[in-house]
């Protein structure tokens, strides 16, 4: 049983660490999985998507490095891209931004300027100019706007009309193709979910590590589960944040619903507070960063209209470099502008009263399992309930309406400042529930958070207090992650098609792209002609050459071969001529 674990344990890191050659876990055919189509396969696709500056830039990956490219080749536009990469690092700074804002006017806004920006009027240039020794971040705001404005103008028409716009076609006909279970290696059982197991997986074509969430379409159908499925589909979808684990592909098996996610190889919070050795918690400091990161998360969330409801340490998970992530979204729900919901859900101990008592909220509850989150990060056990204490639901619900939480030494006068504010049994009087969706910036003003630079932790750029161990597996044994029992007494039938159907969407862009980039699929595929030029799949006049149309075109070509018997223990092959031709002989020992 050991000798299993070790061998599940092995051959996944090894997938993880790249499978130790040279394609990085790359399938050896994963050129051929992503040849492009000749731009004549794929030019109509221009029809159906949306085709704007701020989709095609601001959204698609793929598509902002190629119109990246395609002023780089055209130089007249290049200063401006070059504008607003400076615009990006000088509103991350931390220190001396006057000096970077010295530079700034010098190198593209003062008169006789290298990179001249000369689109920008004189007045705007002449309020910078007045406003330089401030250094604030939104010094250059207008400036930026300008430039964003003009680079969706003229610019991009020429790039609609250029081969690199054609290129982003054949990048997005790639990403429309058929998601099946072909497209991945599976690996071992990581643990799981309420609809079935989670394992490691792996994307042939290009070595990224994911982990499929298998949702078994007989449970999910014994359950009535269909309506929950599916918003947690769609609520994924819809998110792009790095605080939250990311849909990459959802697809459809024989037997199961499979959403490809975000792997989290780090173990989750819970395990890192109690399982580390030593006294369980964080220090401070490791507490806040971990919040400041889940605080980014539930404002993504929630000015997308959605509460989340399962804020607890089982659910924050940890990756490769240390930062955390929300993950399982089973409990989520959108709440449209101006309503409210109703429901009690969530997990004992972490329940806001309001939900509790059933009450209808919109984003409070959130806030107050955030409370509890970081009480139990700091103090080493929940505000409500002691670790593996035996104690009834109704007890625990009755000290989470009634009760007020005690405060040891481990807390500093902000941490327990921020928590008696966010465990206030009242929304009304809760910190970050007066302000409907933005909640999180009130929030993110409170003395705790004073040290945390946003700008760069939604950046990704801060430094995290503690790095996974990149040769540990941090979840349980294979043998130790109970087994589901067979679902008996359901059938699958036509009906449930339709539900399949909405489910089964394949790749989603962002992620995509973004496995595309990461895995430098992107930079060995995205090649063009000698000098920049059209490479022939981008010529519209020149055709691909017609396919095999064979009944059979991948069988092999068949080779005159005559068998001989010889009562021997091996095979070799030999050659003899024959009527002046070659004729392989195998002779059989």
């Amino acid at each position: 049983m050991e000798l299993e674990n070790i061998v599940a344990n092995t051959v996944y890191l090894k997938a993880r660490e790249g499978g130790g050659d040279s394609n990085k876990g790359k399938s050896k055919k994963w050129k051929r999985i992503l040849q492009f189509p000749h731009i004549s396969v794929c030019i109509d696709l221009k029809e159906k998507l949306d085709v704007r500056y701020c989709f095609i830039i601001d959204q698609q990956p793929i598509g902002r490095l190629l119109f990246r490219r395609f002023c780089e080749v055209s130089q007249k536009y290049q200063r401006y891209n070059n504008f607003l990469d400076v615009m990006d690092k000088y509103e991350l700074e931390d220190n001396r931004r006057e000096d970077s804002a010295q530079e700034i006017y010098r190198r593209f806004l003062a008169p006789g300027a290298e990179e001249s920006v000369e689109i920008i009027n004189d007045d705007i240039i002449s309020q910078c100019k007045e406003r330089l020794h401030e250094g604030s971040k939104d010094l250059f705001a207008a400036c930026t706007a300008v430039v964003r404005g003009y680079l969706a103008g003229e610019p991009f028409k020429d790039f609609e009309n250029s081969m690199y716009f054609h290129r982003y076609l054949q990048w997005k006909w790639l990403e429309s193709q058929p998601v099946t279970y072909k497209t991945f290696r599976m690996y071992r059982v990581l643990g799981k979910g309420g609809f079935g197991e989670v394992c490691a997986c792996q994307v042939r074509a290009t070595g990224k590590m994911y982990a499929c969430k298998k949702l078994e379409k007989k449970r999910i159908k014994k359950r009535k589960g269909e309506a929950m499925v599916l918003i947690e589909k769609q609520i994924l979808q819809r998110i792009n944040s790095r605080f939250v684990v990311s849909l990459a592909y959802a697809y459809e098996t024989k037997d199961a619903l499979c959403l490809v996610l975000t792997i989290m190889n780090g173990g989750d919070l819970k395990f890192h507070i109690y399982n580390m050795g030593g006294e369980p918690g964080f220090e401070i400091e490791r507490a806040r960063f971990y919040s400041a990161e889940i605080l980014c998360g539930l404002e993504h969330l929630h000015t997308q209209g959605i509460v989340y409801r399962d804020c607890k340490p089982e659910n924050i998970l940890l990756d490769d470099h240390g930062h955390v992530r929300i993950s399982d979204l089973g409990l989520a729900v959108d709440i449209p502008e101006g309503e409210m919901v109703r429901g009690r859900v969530g997990t004992v101990g972490y329940m806001a009263p309001e939900v509790i008592d059933n009450e209808k909220y919109t984003f409070s509850p959130d806030f107050f399992s955030f409370g509890c989150l970081i009480y139990e990060m700091i103090e080493g056990q929940a505000p409500f309930r002691a670790r593996k204490e035996k104690v009834k639901r109704e007890e625990v619900d009755r000290r989470v309406r009634e009760s007020t939480e005690s405060y040891s030494s481990k807390f500093t006068e902000e941490a327990k400042s921020i928590c008696q504010q966010l465990l206030k049994k009242q929304p009304k009087d809760r910190l970050g529930c007066s302000h409907g969706r933005y909640g999180a910036t009130q929030v993110k003003s409170h003395e705790y958070f004073r040290s945390t630079n946003w700008r760069r932790l939604d950046a990704g750029i801060c430094e995290p207090p503690f790095i996974p161990d990149p040769h540990a597996v941090y979840a349980k044994d294979v043998l130790d992650i109970e087994q589901f029992s067979t679902v008996k007494g359901v059938s699958l039938d036509s009906t449930d098609d339709s539900f399949y159907t909405k489910f089964n969407t394949g790749s989603v862009s962002i992620p995509w792209q973004t496995e595309m980039i990461e895995t430098e699929c992107y930079k060995e595929l995205n090649v063009f002609g000698p000098d920049e030029t059209r490479s022939p799949d981008l010529i519209l006049e020149q055709p691909p050459a017609p396919e095999n149309h064979s009944c059979f075109p991948f069988r092999r070509r068949k080779h005159n071969i005559r068998f001989v018997r010889v009562n021997f223990c091996r095979c070799v092959l030999k050659k003899e001529k024959r009527n002046k031709k070659q004729k392989r002989v195998i002779v059989l020992f």
